[in-house]
């Protein structure tokens, strides 16, 4: 039986238990228990219906067979439409699951089937428009992944933390030093409340990075003397995507300033955050995680060498290079760089030691792929048969490190810590309308561009 909305789970789990063991016996439950809804199947909505979006489903279906898809929501009905016919082409099924089925020794037929059964989204349930999110965190979900570009995310994080919803949140969390402050006040709020929050920063449940991570913070390479980062390969092009619903490469010229940009989202700061942000936080993430801290300061260099200054490519650069300083004095090189496809690519993490080096995942031993490992986690969380997880705040601070270096590009100036959490940028539009004109500004000059 479903769990009523907005029902308590501490008052269903600890009167269970208590009243099991009989009335003299009431003690304080232990914290990582007073989250969980027993048994029962978990009933998952999602925010953002793209490529990312409809993935995180299958990963979550395919990783926990007691949870369902009940609602979805999107600014654009077709790329809602899109999703739940790919939930149940056999095609995109059979892509998306044959790695968990070749791991975990279930046929994949089966898997494909239970992942599309559990597609069980009525037409009451598929919540269209700007405010569609608000309409699904109200409705009976006890999980939502926000997967909407990360323009939203602080905002969509807020609405549920205030709702009391459990969350998966695609990585970054923000864009911008004033909506991810947001996002910072609703981590805090979500420790209170006991929440689950899991990021999509992936390589936090990949075990060869959590097994080598633990014993580079056992010494197994001794004292972390230097780090290194990069994301450098092939650029996100949303209107290459064969869903692309304009013209192939194209604005539709019926579209508004609005429609077109969250259609070809990678294209703007506002939206996406630049490569650093949106991409490149991964690898940082993982550094950040190692040195237990965010960086104090950081330099940069930057621009856009291979992007052309057409429309299509909006304002973000093609190219970051950034010195980042932690507190201990330890420097980070971080480079995240986009290439024509075919070209060079390299994503990779690198810390030195003082007795060795290490690529953050060589002391560990493979697993189940990461990006269904997070879902089976969190689902252990949220019922209280597994840790404790809230990945809000350190994935927040990540976010933070990535925006911090974007400005120090753009602006060319040092940036610290301090700098960008006093920053008053705010890049959200002010209206979201579907006919909004939201001009696009220059791409960032250093001695021009104003940080603020």
């Amino acid at each position: 039986m479903n769990k009523p909305l907005n029902s308590d789970p501490l008052s269903r789990r600890s009167f269970l238990r208590a009243g099991a063991a009989g009335a003299s016996a009431f003690t304080i439950i232990r914290p990582e228990l007073v989250r969980g809804a027993g048994a029962e199947r978990l009933r998952a909505g999602l925010v953002g219906c793209g490529g990312r979006g409809t993935q995180a489903v299958v990963n979550l279906l395919s990783g926990d067979p007691n949870v369902e898809l009940v609602a979805v929501s999107d600014v654009f009905e077709d790329r809602m439409n899109t999703c739940l016919a790919q939930l149940g082409d056999p095609k995109y099924l059979q892509s998306n699951t044959q790695r968990v089925a070749k791991f975990t020794g279930k046929p994949v037929e089966e898997l494909m089937d239970s992942v599309r059964r559990r597609v069980r989204v009525d037409p009451d349930h598929r919540f269209v428009g700007f405010d569609g999110y608000k309409r699904l965190v109200a409705s009976e979900v006890d999980v939502v992944l926000l997967c909407a570009p990360p323009g939203y995310r602080p905002m969509h994080f807020e609405a549920c933390v205030e709702a009391k919803k459990h969350v998966f949140a695609e990585k970054p969390f923000g864009t911008d030093p004033v909506n991810t402050r947001r996002f910072m006040a609703a981590a805090k709020k979500s420790e209170e409340l006991k929440l689950t929050v899991v990021s999509g920063a992936q390589r936090r449940f990949q075990k060869e990075y959590i097994e080598t991570i633990a014993k580079i913070k056992d010494g197994a390479i001794g004292d972390v003397v230097a780090a290194y980062a990069n994301w450098i390969g092939s650029p996100v092009l949303q209107f290459n995507s064969p869903t692309w619903p304009g013209p192939k490469g194209q604005r539709d010229p019926k579209w508004s300033d609005m429609v077109w940009q969250n259609r070809n989202w990678y294209s703007f700061v506002w939206i996406c955050g630049d490569q650093v942000v949106e991409q490149h936080l991964h690898n940082i993430d993982v550094i950040n995680w190692i040195m237990g801290t965010h960086p104090v300061r950081a330099v940069a260099s930057g621009g856009a060498a291979w992007r052309p200054r057409e429309e299509a490519y909006g304002n973000i650069y093609d190219h970051l290079v950034t010195d980042f300083v932690y507190p201990n004095g330890v420097h980070m090189t971080s480079h995240c760089r986009q290439y024509p496809s075919g070209s060079y690519q390299d994503v990779s993490e690198l810390v030195v030691g003082t007795k060795g080096r290490s690529n953050c995942r060589d002391l560990g031993t493979p697993g189940l792929d990461p990006y269904v490992q997070e879902h089976i986690d969190m689902c252990k969380s949220i019922r209280g048969d597994g840790p404790y997880i809230n990945q809000a705040m350190a994935v927040a601070e990540s976010t933070m490190t990535c925006i911090m270096a974007r400005e120090a590009g753009y602006s060319g100036r040092e940036i610290t810590w301090d700098m960008i959490m006093a920053s008053q940028q705010d890049l959200l539009p002010k209206n979201f309308d579907y006919d909004a004109s939201i001009p696009v500004p220059p791409l960032p000059v250093p001695g021009q561009y104003k940080f603020v």
